[in-house]
């Protein structure tokens, strides 16, 4: 049989991200038995084996990687689906207000950009409501790919847009943000290599997919976060020119020359068939 429930699909991805049936069957609220009798069905069903199972644990197989592959984008896709409708079937309702359209932006980012395209879009005829959702690092992607966003403001190279159809907007450069009182904010310009290795100001380190890259710089979890830390001397942080919108009086913005160009984008799933969301994207590629 080629077809998958969803449920299928829940139960497995649990296990296979867990890789422990205890600890998933918890993660899903129910008894541990029934759990591992729905994956052997499931194995049973596609005809292959998609864990490991010995006395060392749980591990999966070639299949099961696939399966952990294709199940997620299987499940980000109905779920999708399912949100994308409701917004939709909720300007059908008498005295609803129009369609509404979810633009995933990330923070702080392109504050002079976003303004003149939501300016610009509230004055075409038609125009949707527009909820400006924004995001953490590289978050923009996630909330495509499952229906929390309609469309989303992106940055090459640090968000990948594979899967999506995309219309770019404009091209920046690179600056580090440093304290004001720091030796290195007296520069002129810096390069990659003068701000990679400061023992007295780690860079700053964003959760990426969920995980956090290696490094003696502090997590951080939101904007307010970073720039507080910035301005006590703790840390250092690497953003598009755009960035200096938010700056503190106690941070200080330095070029940097080597730095790969920032490319923001305008993304949307590639099977959008929404008319409001194409006139968004018409009113983006005028500015």
């Amino acid at each position: 049989m080629d077809t998958l429930e969803t449920r299928e699909l829940r139960y497995f991805m649990a296990v296979a991200e867990e890789l422990h049936f205890g600890r998933a069957a918890q993660r899903l609220g129910m008894a541990q038995p029934p759990l591992s009798r729905a994956i052997q069905q499931l194995e049973r069903r596609l005809g292959v084996a998609l864990l490991r199972r010995d006395r060392r644990g749980v591990a999966l197989t070639g299949a099961g990687e696939m399966l952990l592959h294709e199940g997620r984008a299987a499940l980000d896709a109905t779920t999708a689906a399912a949100r994308r409708t409701r917004r939709a079937g909720g300007a059908d309702r008498p005295g609803a207000p129009r369609h509404r359209l979810v633009l995933a932006v990330k923070a702080g980012a392109s504050h002079e950009l976003l303004r003149k395209l939501l300016d610009a879009y509230a004055a075409e005829p038609d125009n949707a409501e527009i909820e400006v959702l924004p995001s953490g690092t590289c978050e923009q992607e996630a909330m495509l790919r499952d229906g929390r966003a309609d469309v989303a403001l992106m940055h090459k190279p640090f968000n990948s847009l594979a899967g999506f159809d995309s219309e770019e907007l404009m091209t920046e450069g690179q600056i580090a943000v440093l304290p004001a009182g720091h030796p290195l904010a007296a520069r002129r310009s810096l390069t990659l290599a003068d701000v990679s290795d400061l023992p007295d100001l780690p860079l700053a380190r964003w959760s990426r997919h969920g995980t956090y890259p290696p490094g003696p710089g502090p997590e951080i979890h939101d904007q307010t976060q970073l720039a507080q830390l910035i301005a006590l001397g703790r840390t250092m942080a690497v953003f598009p020119d755009s960035a200096r919108a938010w700056l503190w009086a106690e941070h200080t913005a330095v070029p940097l020359t080597d730095a790969p160009p920032v490319v923001t984008h305008i993304a949307w799933p590639a099977h959008s068939r929404s008319l409001a969301l194409a006139a968004l994207i018409r009113t983006a590629t005028r500015l």
